[in-house]
């Protein structure tokens, strides 16, 4: 209800600034010729909420309706930017790197660059806190879901896999979503599935609140491994004891996320997007908790993805 209520908040916002009420800035003339719709993921994961919550400021300040998609995650996030369907987008900084290279899932490199580093992701790999797997090598003949299609989850699931030297094969998997995999898991459809997201990602916390969960470990020579092959963007991590009600912190990896726009952005309206997301940090991590992990000094690191020329404008002009 909390969530349904923040939308409708945000619509009745969005409204009144597209007729004019309030003192709002002018956008930049460049928004006519540009997507106004932000790449978010499943409603239950922290890209949805942020990118809600982000689309409500940006409409508010621009006095331009701006909106959050449903999406599979980064892979597709990546192509809805690239082909114009999006303005920005959040994405994997594994993904990202794929992306502009044009190697793994993608076919050739994509016109896409950064807009700023948001916060870290982190793996998780879920199962009922009853659950008799208990190790990653344990997930062979599981019905396991390893991320929805043309998302960051899948990349991360399959390069895990390969480093513990499970067969992904041997996995029966269905390719579901966050939402999806939250009700197969509580209808006992599935035995587990794996997530990559921010702490705590919301949709997991309210699962774990009726169906205890356990998270299982992934091994640092596993994470070595993985940045050994792949654009070496992950580090080995750890999930908090406590989150999700697990009394143990969890070993994992994590992976950078980005904010990510087409190339052929107009400047101007990434210097909105930008500016937007630094001056609304503090409303937005107030229901967003990680949106108070965003940094200037930080920000700029999205190696080996390129910044923006409209992020670099204000990442100099705000330097002092």
């Amino acid at each position: 209800m909390r969530r349904g209520l923040r939308r409708v908040v945000a619509l009745i916002a969005a409204a009144a600034v597209a007729v004019g009420v309030g003192g709002c800035s002018a956008p930049s003339d460049e928004w006519s010729t540009s997507s106004t719709v932000i790449a978010g993921g499943s409603t239950t994961g922290v890209y949805y909420d942020y990118g809600e919550h982000l689309a409500g400021e940006l409409s508010t300040r621009l006095g331009t309706p701006v909106t959050v998609a449903e999406t599979n995650g980064s892979v597709d996030n990546l192509l809805r930017i690239a082909s114009g369907r999006a303005v920005v987008g959040f994405a994997q900084g594994d993904a990202a790197a794929d992306a502009v290279a044009g190697t793994g899932v993608f076919q050739e490199p994509l016109a896409v660059k950064a807009v700023a580093r948001l916060y870290d992701e982190y793996l998780h790999i879920v199962v009922r806190a009853d659950s008799r797997i208990d190790d990653v090598r344990d997930l062979a003949g599981m019905r396991i879901s390893l991320g929805a299609e043309n998302s960051g989850v899948h990349v991360i699931a399959t390069r895990l896999l390969e480093a513990a030297g499970v067969d992904a094969t041997t996995i029966s998997d269905p390719q579901l979503g966050l939402a999806e995999s939250i009700d197969a898991m509580q209808s006992s459809d599935i035995d587990g599935f794996f997530w990559v997201g921010g702490l705590p990602t919301p949709g997991i916390a309210q699962l774990a609140e009726n169906t205890p969960v356990r998270l299982l470990p992934v091994e640092q020579a596993w994470v070595n491994s993985v940045n050994a092959s792949h654009s070496g963007a992950y580090r080995p991590a750890d999930i908090p004891a406590g989150t999700y009600g697990i009394e143990e912190p969890t070993l994992t990896m994590a992976v950078p996320n980005f904010l990510m726009t087409a190339t052929d952005t107009p400047d101007a309206v990434v210097e909105d997007i930008v500016s937007t997301l630094f001056d609304a940090r503090s409303r937005i991590a107030q229901e967003v908790p990680v949106a108070a992990r965003l940094d200037r000094r930080q920000a700029i690191f999205t190696e080996p993805v390129e910044l923006h020329p409209g992020a670099l404008t204000y990442y100099r002009d705000t330097r002092n």
